[in-house]
């Protein structure tokens, strides 16, 4: 298991390689528990990396194998409202990437499609503290989306109708 100071350090180490190997610097967007972990949102380790795939160009595939386990998620497969960039933090200390953490009511929302143990553990610790009139919002970007694969969509509106029964929201 993964914990914040070993995400950190993996990190360090992507930002390091790619400027040794002349990579222009990218954009990652973090989810799922790195997410939660660096930004604090719980303390549970993680197995891996979730990233938003942005369509990197092929040379970034050279340095992303430094986070060792990772997977990139094609945003049409993933229940993420189309505005999470705009609420994304920017992580300090790192001067070459530009490396974001989704915002707490983006994470919990990409989690109701699950809805599996591991995700309601998560959300126990995550909901309370979110806001409830953005997670309705960013909810209903996500049913709004066109680009969002069907079978993806079924699955967030079974989801949703457990986390809104569980969760009150």
């Amino acid at each position: 298991m993964l914990s914040r100071e070993k995400i950190i350090e993996m990190l360090q180490d992507l930002e390091k390689a790619t400027e040794a190997f002349n990579i222009p610097p990218f954009d990652i967007y973090l989810m799922g528990g790195s997410a939660c972990l660096l930004a604090g949102y719980h303390d549970r380790g993680t197995r891996d990396f979730d990233l938003v795939d942005l369509h990197y160009a092929s040379g970034v595939a050279k340095v992303l194998v430094f986070l060792r386990e990772y997977d990139l998620l094609e945003y049409e497969s993933v229940a993420l409202p189309p505005s999470y960039r705009e609420r994304a933090a920017r992580q300090e200390g790192f001067d070459y990437l530009n490396i974001y953490v989704l915002s707490k009511e983006d994470v919990i929302v990409s989690k109701i499609i699950r809805m599996d143990q591991r995700d309601k553990e998560d959300l126990d610790a995550m909901v309370p503290k979110a806001d409830k009139a953005m997670l309705n919002q960013l909810i209903d970007e996500v049913l709004g989306r066109d680009d969002l694969f069907q079978t993806k969509k079924i699955g967030f509106r079974k989801g949703l109708k457990q986390f809104r029964e569980r969760y009150y929201v």
